[in-house]
């Protein structure tokens, strides 16, 4: 079986079928192989319904078949409506029927312990080399809007309207909250074009079915619920093609809390929680991340690919003060920006509103525009236009009483129209007075109209987020070409390298670090600190103690030779007294650097993604902020750029106080070197600190250096003897 032949066209059977057998169809209408052959009929499935049964004739009227090869024709998709039990030989039937796609719903499978996951695997591989694309086990099936198929044995699915927005895809890792999000989207207007529980992923993907909405022209926008990604590089290459499309990938990510975080010996490895990667990753590729399903609503009806913001300046208009007080400081939260209107679009809305209304922004246009002078919703909306300092224009609450043949209401749209800015309702939620009677003819023409129950404005910074990135990616990434000598045997056999063997390596990949001899004697200490000039650094050099603090093994800024002599004798023997079994090499005699601003620069092998790159603002600002930030390597200069500026504390690099601005293109190249040492040797190296790297007007180095390498097993036994 090629490897293209598992493209996405071979997902065509699954969510375009023409014909669809239902295994294990059933007389007894409480049953799910009757609830199923039911929904294909009610969802009106345009193609032909084939049940399965040995004994029956017919079921809900339609024809039954005693096998699958009982029927004459092509079958594209069978459902699996049977006991855990039957899977196998229905799945070999399948195969000698030549049919190629199956969703499988039953459980018992690798959720359900090593027996289940054997059997699990056993399965896909005969699917894969059958050609057979399965969705499940353990799923709740796939819904195709656009053609009736109700793959799914969920009531719940047919009890909510399919009139709404299309477009969106979802595909979910849940089947519960994906079947929940899809009922909540079309009580909200949105019906997903398709729905898609992956189950237990025996076979197909979430990846998979996002490369198939990616080349599917009825699909504008992809969303779904993620727990974790089973192949994060086609993911990120995913990604990508869905910038140069402006097809937004919008997911619920779970798992933000640090529970699964893994204990680590360096600073990066314990900062570096699997949710943090997931975030990282998202931002890095343009990925939304949304904070629940409402997200994913609100998104998709902002969503207009002619009209994205083009940046996150919010003007709010509304007949209550307090509600445009309260919603304008929810922007701010979300990072919105209330902005200050200019004094020539002020006087533009002036001219045309009472002495009484306010022309600040949020514009308070008072109860009148929703009881008496319900014009008044007009009137500021072409100064707002036509100033191209406002990037989204939100209403609050809007005139209750127009309707499509108003003819304010058709000046309205027509301004509207004739903007490439967002103009929304985000409508205060009572019930049965939600939405305006135009609401309708508002999102016919363009207007979104959006529930404040749905928390809308979250949506509309998400939106900002993703124009923002839109605006600025770079289409064709490319990750600079750096040639570096061979450190493979730099790397040695210990789990962790000493600093000064780690700083060998470093050197080798261009990094600057400080200068230093390892001294064996208080002599050797005298005459290295003479060569490399007072004042300098005592730190101990052993492969077991990388975090010297603890141990009492390092001494800063000694100016004589009686010091240097004193501190060597100190320096060995709180070592060997914190550690006594420690490999000891020597006391490493450094360069005392100048003072300068202090980063922690790190990377790790993260079990999903490859080799991470970290950085963050040194001392307090990483023990106790934690203001670090994470990028998938390999890093392009962009990404290096980026991942600056997502730290709080990038003020300070940028100069504060009179402070002159430090040397950022210098942190760059090391985050570059850095990323390109991780991936160049991703089988060998785990974790990596640079703590800190010092970095200043001109130039940065490295002050210390720990490393954490992948030992072999062949060296483990040679070295345990």
């Amino acid at each position: 079986m090629s490897e293209k032949s598992l493209g996405y066209e071979s997902l065509i059977p699954l969510l375009k079928p023409k014909t669809i057998a239902v295994l294990g169809a059933s007389e007894n209408k409480y049953k799910i192989g009757h609830l199923q052959i039911q929904a294909l009929i009610d969802g009106k499935f345009q193609g032909e319904i084939i049940p399965i049964h040995q004994r029956a004739t017919e079921i809900a009227g339609i024809k039954c078949y005693p096998s699958l090869q009982a029927y004459p024709g092509e079958i594209d998709l069978v459902i699996f409506c049977v006991s855990f039990d039957q899977i196998r030989p229905c799945l070999e039937d399948c195969a000698v029927k030549g049919i190629k796609s199956a969703i499988i719903f039953a459980s018992g499978f690798s959720e359900a312990g090593e027996y289940g996951q054997q059997l699990q695997q056993e399965l896909g591989d005969f699917a894969r080399a059958n050609g057979i694309r399965i969705v499940g086990p353990n799923c709740v099936g796939i819904v195709n809007t656009t053609n009736g198929l109700i793959g799914t044995f969920s009531p719940s699915i047919l009890t909510v309207p399919m009139t709404g927005k299309r477009g969106v895809g979802y595909v979910s890792q849940s089947g519960a909250f994906g079947v929940l999000t899809y009922m909540a989207a079309a009580q909200n207007d949105i019906t997903f074009n398709y729905f898609v529980s992956t189950g237990n992923e025996m076979d197909t993907t979430m990846e998979d079915f996002v490369e198939y909405m990616l080349h599917d022209d009825d699909t504008t926008i992809i969303s779904g619920y993620l727990e974790g990604s089973k192949n994060p590089e086609k993911f990120k290459q995913l990604a990508i093609q869905a910038v140069k499309k402006k097809k937004p990938i919008v997911l619920m990510k779970t798992g933000r809390s640090n529970a699964g975080s893994r204990a680590a010996a360096s600073h990066t490895g314990s900062l570096a929680g699997i949710d943090k990667i997931y975030d990282a990753f998202f931002k890095q590729y343009g990925i939304v991340r949304a904070e629940d399903f409402d997200d994913i609503i609100t998104f998709s009806k902002l969503f207009n690919p002619d009209k994205l913001p083009k940046g996150g300046n919010t003007v709010i208009i509304t007949s209550s003060g307090g509600r445009g007080i309260n919603e304008a400081d929810r922007c701010e939260a979300y990072g919105l920006n209330v902005i200050e209107l200019s004094e020539e679009t002020k006087v533009k809305i002036k001219e045309k509103l009472p002495s009484y209304a306010s022309v600040s922004n949020p514009i308070d246009l008072t109860a009148a525009a929703s009881v008496t002078n319900q014009e008044l919703y007009l009137a500021p909306l072409q100064a707002l236009v036509d100033d191209p300092n406002v990037h989204s224009i939100i209403y609050t609450d809007f005139a209750y009483m127009w309707d499509e043949n108003s003819p304010q209401l058709q000046e309205f749209i027509e301004i509207a129209r004739n903007s490439d800015k967002p103009i929304a309702v985000f409508s205060f939620p009572l019930d049965g007075m939600t939405y305006p009677r135009a609401a309708k003819t508002l999102v016919e023409n363009g207007i979104t109209v959006i529930s404040g129950a749905l928390n809308p404005f979250r949506g509309l910074a998400k939106l900002v987020e993703y124009s923002n990135f839109i605006q600025s990616a770079d289409l064709e990434p490319q990750v600079e070409d750096i040639q570096f000598a061979d450190v493979t045997s730099l790397l040695g056999v210990n789990e962790t390298l000493s600093e000064s063997e780690a700083s060998a390596v470093l050197s080798q990949y261009g990094i600057p670090t400080t200068s230093r001899e390892i001294a064996t004697t208080a002599d050797q200490a005298v005459h290295f600190a003479k060569i490399i000039d007072y004042p300098v650094v005592l730190k101990i050099d052993s492969p077991d103690i990388p975090h010297k603090t603890e141990a009492d093994a390092i001494r800063l800024n000694l100016q004589t030779e009686e010091d240097v002599r004193s501190e060597f004798e100190t320096i060995m023997a709180n070592a060997r007294r914190y550690k006594p079994d420690a490999v000891l090499n020597g006391v490493s005699v450094q360069e005392m650097l100048a003072p300068g601003v202090e980063i922690i620069v790190g990377a790790h092998n993260d079990p999903t993604f490859g080799p991470v790159v970290m950085v963050g603002l040194g001392g307090i600002f990483v023990e106790v902020f934690k203001d670090v930030a994470f990028k998938v390597a390999p890093l392009t200069r962009k990404d290096a750029h980026d991942i600056l500026e997502e730290l709080k504390g990038n003020t300070i690099l940028n100069g504060t106080r009179g402070k002159a601005p430090v040397d950022k293109e210098a942190i760059v190249d090391v985050l570059l070197k850095v990323s390109k040492l991780m991936t160049d040797h991703k089988d060998h190296i785990l974790e990596l600190d640079i703590n800190p790297l010092v970095v200043y007007e001109e130039g940065a180095k490295a002050a210390d250096a720990m490393l954490v390498v992948k030992v072999p097993q062949t060296a483990k036994e040679i070295i345990g003897g």
